[in-house]
């Protein structure tokens, strides 16, 4: 008969198994995940600078 496997979720970073009230599994996974939480906004606002830039380019090219 299969074991029973006990109530869990997996760590946001690394996916080890942890308990189900907890996000990470360490603190070094929390601020790895936020790091790159952070570097995934600024590439966010980034992009949408440059296709604000380029919509703007094209509307003043085309007068």
């Amino acid at each position: 008969m299969a074991e029973k496997i006990p109530q869990h979720v997996h760590c946001n970073m690394c996916w080890k198994a942890i308990p189900v009230d907890e996000k990470f599994c360490s603190d070094e996974c929390k601020q790895r995940y936020q790091a790159m939480r952070k570097k995934g906004r600024i590439l966010w606002y980034f992009m949408l600078v440059l296709i604000a830039a380029f919509t703007i380019m094209i509307f003043v090219g085309t007068k």
